[in-house]
């Protein structure tokens, strides 16, 4: 008779309805795992908020968060259960909260990546603190808007250096758009950041080992914003855009996220990658959904399975070496990142275990998103996002992009 071990995974949530209804169903349909004579079983729960004691129990073995990033009480839960618990975390609260929009710039620049210039501006406001008027009269030095974005160069974007959601982001055309902005922006903390001439806007989702390019169209309404396009980026920028998300997902302990970047021929910059509650509704993701979902599904029971530990030690020193390694030029230096981001993953023995022990994992999410089930689920979405004159055009929208995704991997 096997050992058994019964693995709960947590779902810490905000408003969404769509993927965990998706999740829950596609993991039902992994079933046992049996590994080195040991069975392992899986299930989810979702989590709840209430009072805690530090010393509290922590029954589920893993959490997918997307609700900490703006509700702080969870976010301390979580820091909770990952230091007294062991509890495997997705994403780290430590550094997406130390790691802001603005270090995670530092940090990738720090690593030879092409991040457009940026430049951080004081608060156009008073921050509401009893010292400001002090402070500022003695140590704030004036300084002239516009001379710095005459140097970055129009257009530019000014956005929050903290970012989240493209809360706060105007696209900077001239210097009446520049003064209009820093004038709404009051109290948020504002980059300034130069663009470039792009050809495309790659946004890739990593998950796990995992990661899917898609062409994106920001400026598309948002159910039309991730296009269905394969091969839309030549072989260099393809490998690139795969490497650098996964590169900053191994770098700040993160491993559900999306990396937005904008690709010029094979020249790759870029400009979000730090995500903590990455898009994967099924009213924009669409052709993408079942693979996101699989991909969700897949690497928390590989994690679990194979008890993989978080690390608090990050061990940022290693990148820093191949970075000053004058020898290297930049695709070597791009190489050797993602080996350390691949060695940080396990991605070889991550396709291995899947291989091995769900073989047929593939060919259920298939079967589920063909059946009744999604097709529920899609409709209670589309209900549930659009008004009601409008419900039977995308519920045929949408279902079109998913049977398309399933002709594909019949195909």
């Amino acid at each position: 008779m096997s050992d058994r071990s019964r693995h709960l995974i947590g779902l810490l949530l905000g408003a969404e309805e769509d993927w965990p209804q998706a999740f829950e169903a596609l993991l039902q349909r992994v079933g046992p795992v049996t590994l080195d004579g040991h069975e392992h079983e899986f299930g989810s729960r979702r989590l709840t908020i209430e009072p805690f004691d530090l010393n509290d129990p922590v029954r589920v073995g893993l959490v997918i968060d997307r609700l900490a990033y703006w509700y702080y009480h969870p976010r301390e839960w979580l820091k909770k259960a990952a230091l007294m618990n062991g509890t495997y975390l997705l994403n780290s609260p430590f550094t997406f909260q130390a790691m802001e929009k603005h270090s995670a710039y530092c940090a990738m620049l720090r690593l030879g990546l092409k991040i457009p210039r940026t430049v951080l501006v004081p608060y156009k406001n008073p921050v509401d603190n009893v010292r400001w008027a002090y402070t500022s009269a003695k140590y704030n030095r004036p300084f002239d808007l516009d001379a710095i974005a005459d140097d970055l160069g129009y257009p530019l974007y000014m956005k929050p250096f903290d970012g989240g959601g493209w809360r706060g982001v105007s696209r900077i055309n001239n210097r009446d758009d520049l003064h209009r902005a820093y004038d709404e922006s009051d109290e948020m903390l504002m980059h300034l950041q130069a663009t470039v001439e792009y050809d495309k806007f790659a946004r890739a989702l990593s998950i796990g080992a995992e990661t899917m390019v898609m062409d994106f169209r920001p400026d598309e309404p948002m159910h039309n914003r991730y296009a269905v396009s394969h091969g839309f980026l030549s072989p260099s920028a393809g490998h690139q855009t795969v490497a650098i998300s996964r590169i900053v997902n191994a770098f700040f302990g993160w491993e559900f996220n999306s990396c937005e970047m904008l690709v010029a021929g094979d020249e790759v910059y870029p400009i979000d990658y730090a995500n903590a509650c990455p898009d994967v509704a099924v009213t924009s993701l669409h052709y993408y959904f079942p693979w996101a979902i699989s991909a969700l599904v897949k690497w928390s029971v590989f994690s679990l399975a194979t008890g993989r530990r978080s690390k608090v030690d990050l061990r940022t020193e290693r990148y820093f070496e191949i970075a000053d390694d004058e020898s290297m030029d930049y695709d070597a230096k791009l190489d050797g990142y993602l080996a350390l981001a691949d060695e940080h993953f396990e991605t070889a023995k991550y396709q291995e275990w899947c291989a091995a022990h769900l073989g047929d994992f593939d060919l259920r999410v298939r079967e589920w998103v063909a059946g009744p089930d999604f097709d529920r689920l899609l409709r209670e979405t589309v209900v549930a996002t659009y008004p009601e004159h409008e419900q039977d055009k995308f519920h045929a929208h949408f279902k079109g992009l998913t049977d398309l995704w399933l002709a594909d991997q019949a195909g």
